[in-house]
Parts: C-alpha cells; structure tokens; sequence
C-alpha cells in the first residue's frame, strides 16, 4: 500500500483523508478490470463508473450536486494523485470532467450552469477544453481562432488541437478571439456543444499514452449568445482562472505515477536476489531509492502548499502551482525512469506496468502549460516581487 503518512500534514482537514481512503478502496476494486483497448470506449466507462462512485461530485460547485461551495483543489489533487497510483486512465477521465467544466463553474450564467454541471456530475455529457491551436499552445495570445457577432449569437471559425476529449466529448469550452483589444485582452470563452453544425472532427491524433484526442476545425460554426462564459474579451482571465485551478492537479497527477514507480521499486529492490543478496543492500540502488523518495515528498509539498493557498488563503495561485507543476512533473520523469532501471528487462516490456509509466508521465510535461512555460512564469513572479520590494 502506498505511503499515506503526508495525510497527517496541515494542509489537510479529516474529510481530505477519509476522501483518500475511500477512494483507494473503491479503485482497487472499481479499475482493475477495464479494458484499455478501445481508449474511446475505456474513457466512456470509466466517467460511468466516476459518476456511479459519486467521485465527479467534486468536478462541480454544491449548488450543482458537488460537494462544496466551490471546487476543492486539494480534493482534486487527492483524487487525480490516487486515481493516477490505480490508472492513468481513470485519472484523465476525472481530470477533463474537472477542467472541462471549470470555466463554466466559475463564468458560466446560471442557465448555463443548470444545463451542464448537474450532467457532469452525472456523467451524462463528457466534457472537454479547448484552447490550444496549432500556432498558440503556450502563447495563448497568438490565437486564430475567432468569433464574430452574427444576429442573436456568434460565428466561430477556426482550428483547435491537441484537444483531449476530442471525439468523445458532449461539448467543449472553447476560446476565441473576439476582437475587443490586442492580443490575450481580446478572447472571450463560449461553450459549444459537439452536435452543433460547422464544428468537425478532423482528425484523431495517437499518442504514446493513448486517450480522446483530436483535432477540431470551425466552419461558420453558430453558438447561441448565452453561450458565452463571462463578459466577451474575459476569456484569457477565465482560461488562467481555470488553469490556476486545474493546474497543480496535474503535479498531483504525475505524484501518483511517482509513487507507484517508487512503491514499485522498493518491493523489487527487497525481494529481488542479485550477487548474494538482495537488491537493497546494493548501495547504487540505495542511493535510487533515496533520491526517489525525496523527489516524492518534495513534489507533494509544492503541490499540496498550492492546493490549500488556493483553498484558503489566495484567489490566484500562478506562482505556487507552475512550482508544483514543474517540479513533480519533472521530477516524476526522472522517478520512473530510475524505476525502470531498478526493473530492468522487465522495466521495458510493452504494458509491463514501469513501462506503462514511463509512457503516461511523458505528456504531463508538456499540457497546461510546458515545463519550459512554467519556469517563464516562476522568474518573472519572482521579479515582479522583488520590483515591488523595491517600490
């Protein structure tokens, strides 16, 4: 069983870890039979089966059928931790409800939020987010896409990818340029059901973890005037609103992965005979271990301190999650990549559970924002508070 002891830290309260407990439990016996074949048909499921265990409660606010006034980030960040020790799977499928529908919890008008968040919860509609284009992943405000006031409504043209959710989804929060300043001043946030005419999947995209992606493009694509999320020209505040959210749960999620790959190698380092003895006595894998373990705690600290700066004391946390962001993603890289070493031949069998990992963690460190990104936003938050030091 993995180590739980960090469930005795302040950060949390005794519904965080009866949260954890129960989770665990119902994942050992929830997850360990789904078929991974068809990703299309294996994501389907598992938001049934999410729903079923009232874990997508927490995707949405309690007025919706969720569980507190407004999403929980150390909630998020426990479940995607203990969903991604079970299944990387399990912990998208939770993950795209989440930030899917975050912007609607968060701008949504209240019609809007009666239509979608209730069928989240529910697992009625699968939801997606999509703000990524081919010439703007991290550079938000380089956007093409646009929409152009058009009778009652708008008028959406344009191109989106690497959209996770792409081609399963019952609807995505989609962004768009809308004109009303330069740059990231002038995007608005609408959202867009997947039946509505112009929108087109054109093209799934494999990946080496493979989920829901695709590629959506917008011809004369008409989406009603309440489908706008906030204000128009608020989009680029309500996509770093949502990400200032969803954010650390993605340095929770690549701490799951990191923990299973060290619980993993400290079973193999004891049990495994090698010159006489066993694997743990050797001093080089000791040295893993213990390098292992610390990135683990480190991780969750950064992770778990953005979380309850989030919860309790800061509406943004830009700073503290890309710290917790970066750091775990990275660091859970460099855990698991260790942890196949440790197991050797046996690390590198296609769908040995190591090489399975080594596969998952890849992405983190790029979606919501590279590692490169997060290092971008870290300096120029530290200089910003020095300059204000100064002041």
């Amino acid at each position: 069983m993995a180590d739980q002891s960090f469930l005795d830290w302040p950060f949390f309260e005794p519904a965080h870890v009866e949260l954890v407990r129960a989770l665990d439990t119902w994942a050992k016996d929830n997850l360990c039979d789904i078929d991974e074949s068809d990703v299309d048909a294996a994501c389907r499921e598992l938001v049934r089966r999410l729903a079923e265990g009232d874990w997508l409660k927490h995707c949405v606010p309690a007025a919706y059928g969720g569980i507190r006034e407004k999403l929980d980030v150390r909630s998020l960040c426990l479940i995607r931790e203990t969903l991604a020790r079970h299944s990387g799977l399990a912990d998208f499928a939770f993950a795209m409800q989440g930030l899917g529908s975050g912007a609607i919890s968060l701008k949504g008008s209240d019609e809007v939020r009666e239509e979608f968040l209730p069928a989240v919860r529910t697992g009625e509609k699968i939801a997606a987010f999509a703000l990524s284009e081919p010439e703007a992943g991290s550079d938000v405000a380089a956007m093409a896409t646009t929409a152009t006031r058009d009778g009652n409504g708008w008028r959406i043209d344009g191109e989106k990818t690497w959209i996770s959710n792409g081609g399963i989804a019952d609807y995505y929060t989609v962004f768009a340029r809308t004109g009303e300043a330069p740059g990231a001043r002038g995007l608005s946030a609408f959202v867009v059901d997947a039946n509505t005419p112009g929108l087109e999947i054109a093209e799934r995209i494999d990946v080496i973890a493979p989920h829901p992606l695709a590629r959506l493009t917008f011809d004369n694509c008409h989406v009603p005037a309440d489908r706008i999320l906030g204000a128009p020209g608020e989009g680029f505040k309500v996509a770093m609103a949502t990400l200032d959210i969803f954010r650390s749960t993605v340095g929770a999620a690549a701490l799951g992965f990191a923990r299973h790959a060290l619980d993993a190698s400290l079973d193999r380092a004891a049990n495994r005979e090698l010159f006489g003895g066993p694997l743990a006595d050797l001093q080089m894998i000791q040295a893993k271990l213990a390098d292992m373990a610390l990135a683990v705690d480190a991780s969750a600290l950064l992770i778990y301190r953005a979380a309850w700066t989030k919860d309790l004391k800061a509406d943004r946390v830009t700073r503290e999650a890309s710290m917790a962001k970066l750091y775990a993603t990275d660091s859970a890289q460099i855990v698991i990549n260790e942890a196949v070493q440790i197991f050797g031949g046996q690390g590198v069998v296609s769908g040995a559970p190591m090489e399975k990992l080594y596969r998952e963690i890849r992405a983190l460190r790029i979606y919501e924002g590279a590692s490169e990104v997060q290092k971008v936003v870290i300096a120029k938050s530290a200089l910003a508070a020095r300059k204000a030091e100064n002041e």
